[in-house]
């Protein structure tokens, strides 16, 4: 059985649930209806991470790990690249468990913000007319974008959306998650397609 453990829901079990189902929609639009991964909702960085390492002992599992990088990464879009281990261990002090290949860590560069700036579409949709366009940061290297810059444009680009519209995190974050396009994403994103080409791998 393969496992997407994944960053996000906080403490919250409505969040996970949310957190979950923005992820179940996004990886069934790649393709992957019918061979799904079972998705895991752990709340913070660490917890996630904590997770996977319990999770790789466990030999009747496969366990991936997708976390934010929160900072950017060197492009790649190879499954079997060591950036994203290296990146965590430098940024974070987490060590590729030993059991682990290169390919069972996967990226949000830089979070998870930086999936939804990539799809307009969704975003006018999502947010309505009210959107400003102009706020938001360009497609192009978008990964290369620290990400309080992609938050900061998302929060500035929504603010006038109404309060139930206006980006947040948590409710309405895995919303906008689950309207993406995952052609639009791979279009921009190379951590993306890696995330995308993995999945094949083990799905």
């Amino acid at each position: 059985m393969v496992k997407l453990y994944v960053e996000g829901g906080g403490e919250s079990k409505e969040l996970h649930v949310r957190c979950r189902e923005g992820y179940r929609k996004l990886i069934e639009k790649a393709g992957f209806q019918g061979r799904m991964p079972r998705i895991v909702a752990c709340g913070g960085r660490n917890a996630t991470y904590d997770s996977f390492k319990t999770a790789i002992t466990h030999q009747e599992e496969t366990p991936l790990l997708l976390v934010d990088s929160e900072d950017p990464v060197d492009p790649t879009e190879d499954p079997d690249s060591a950036l994203a281990w290296q990146h965590l261990q430098s940024r974070d002090q987490w060590e590729c468990p030993p059991m682990a290949s290169y390919d069972q860590v996967q990226l949000m560069v830089t979070c998870m913000e930086t999936w939804i700036m990539a799809d307009r579409f969704a975003m006018r949709n999502g947010f309505g007319a009210a959107l400003q366009e102009s706020a938001l940061l360009p497609e192009r290297d978008l990964e290369q974008r620290t990400r309080h810059a992609v938050q900061d444009a998302l929060e500035r680009a929504t603010r006038n959306c109404g309060q139930d519209r206006a980006y947040q995190k948590g409710r309405r974050s895995f919303q906008a998650l689950a309207a993406l396009s995952p052609a639009t994403l791979a279009q921009y994103l190379p951590y993306f397609r890696r995330f995308i080409a993995t999945l094949r791998r083990y799905l």
